[in-house]
């Protein structure tokens, strides 16, 4: 019976697919060239996929200054999806809070000890106008304390399955101006990471909860409009339309994400933009001035966009062309088809012949020792992946992970055969094999 090639423990069929006939492109074209980047690290990132489309010293551990925010924005909006607080919380404002808020050299609104805030107030505060005692609010909120917040960052951090970083506070800041209260490390540290880890953060934060994006796209908005603590705020990422350099380094459909900046960060972003089915996401990490993070993330984003494209390469339903069933047993039915389980998409450069290849991994925790699926089998039933991994000279995935992957399901399902059945196909099994090793001897005996 034909087969995935069940007998090993991770199975896969791979075959090469040339993307010319694929994507349409007949003429071979050189790989596109990267512009020259001037910050200490970079990285741009398909964030469908993960897939990395340029990188430089991408593990080189700096300080992401307000960069760290995304991370406070996630464990936030992490705790909201699972009802831990709600929007329309009131937050208390401590001292130390209150202290720190006053101080506008850093970026802040100011807050008051006899005065609660909601949660989305502050929330927005931190996202559009990167508001430090508003972030550090939230972490106390949300934890407890800031300290067990950080706590908290670390061990997402570490989730994610980021490498290169070290959280000390919930706001970027170093810690020597949170007036002597910092929550961890020691009185001149901040929080590093690395352009993969921030990048990394970046495309998770995005991929989980999209609707980050709603609220880091907002160009300006006024913090407790209508009372006398009423203060405009302006987003730091002026790329956004309306703002300082939207049109001097114009990137179509960016709406994302965060900046950074302190002295031993310099300048740096983390930016996102859409156009069409392809979402971006690049960080620039210290750059030379804070004109210069723009110049150099829209050089980025604008180099992907322009040599890059994203084409649906397998459609939800898809079968491999040649074998497309896997053996089951205990079935009425003795094999189960299976196709991808949604749609494939990937980033290739335009016009170049790219080969890749594809191929099926079952999951080796649901096949027996022969190789076989074990009945009973729903449609639907996730039974491996498809798995894509490009052939030719590329930097991997953010994820860490070798090829990009949708589910393999079942498009069928395989009901339970009862006792009488099973007791049948075995008394077959047992015959056939007489019969077999009595036409093996006959045979014998006229060799």
């Amino acid at each position: 019976m034909k087969n995935l090639g069940l007998k090993a423990m991770i199975v896969t069929m791979a075959f090469v697919l040339l993307l010319a006939g694929t994507f349409g492109g007949g003429s071979t074209a050189t790989a596109a060239e990267a512009p020259e980047i001037n910050a200490e690290a970079a990285i741009l990132i398909d964030a469908n996929s993960g897939k990395i489309l340029y990188q430089k010293d991408p593990e080189l551990t700096l300080s992401p200054a307000s960069m760290t925010k995304m991370m406070s924005e996630y464990l936030l909006l992490e705790a909201i999806s699972k009802n831990e607080i709600a929007w329309d919380d009131k937050v208390s404002i401590s001292e130390t809070i209150h202290k720190l808020s006053q101080n506008r050299s850093l970026s802040n609104v100011p807050l008051r000890v006899d005065e609660k805030y909601t949660v989305k107030e502050l929330y927005e505060a931190m996202a559009i106008y990167s508001a430090n005692a508003a972030t550090m609010a939230l972490a106390e909120h949300l934890a407890g304390s800031e300290t067990k917040f950080v706590e908290m960052m670390n061990a997402k951090a570490k989730e994610m399955g980021m490498t290169e970083y070290k959280f000390v506070n919930s706001s970027g800041l170093n810690n020597r101006d949170l007036v002597g209260n910092h929550p961890a490390g020691g009185p001149e540290e901040e929080n590093m990471m690395s352009a993969r880890s921030t990048g990394l953060l970046a495309y998770t934060l995005i991929k989980d909860y999209p609707e980050v994006l709603d609220t880091a796209s907002i160009a300006k908005k006024t913090f407790r409009e209508g009372t006398s603590d009423a203060i405009n705020m302006e987003n730091w990422n002026w790329l956004l339309p309306s703002l300082v350099y939207a049109d001097k380094y114009k990137v179509t459909g960016i709406d994302g994400l965060k900046t950074g900046t302190t002295d031993l960060a310099g300048s740096a972003f983390t930016g996102t933009a859409q156009q069409g089915d392809l979402r971006l996401i690049t960080v620039v990490m210290k750059t030379e001035s804070h004109e210069a993070r723009f110049r150099e993330a829209s050089k980025l984003l604008n180099f992907g966009f322009d040599n890059f494209e994203s084409q649906a390469f397998v459609q939800k339903g898809d079968k491999v062309k040649k074998d497309s069933t896997v053996d089951v047993v205990k079935g009425k039915d003795k094999e189960v088809t299976v196709a991808a389980g949604e749609t494939f998409s990937v980033v290739a450069e335009k016009g170049a012949e790219s080969p890749y290849e594809i191929g099926y991994e079952l999951d080796k925790s649901l096949l027996t020792d022969d190789g076989e699926l074990t009945a009973p089998i729903k449609e639907g039933d996730q039974v491996g992946k498809v798995v894509l991994k490009s052939t030719g000279e590329n930097f991997g995935y953010i994820t860490g992970d070798k090829g990009s992957s949708v589910p393999l399901v079942a498009t069928d399902s395989v009901e339970k055969a009862g006792w009488f059945t099973l007791s049948m196909r075995a008394i077959g099994g047992f015959f056939g094999g007489i019969w077999t090793s009595a036409a093996d001897a006959v045979k014998g005996l006229f060799s």
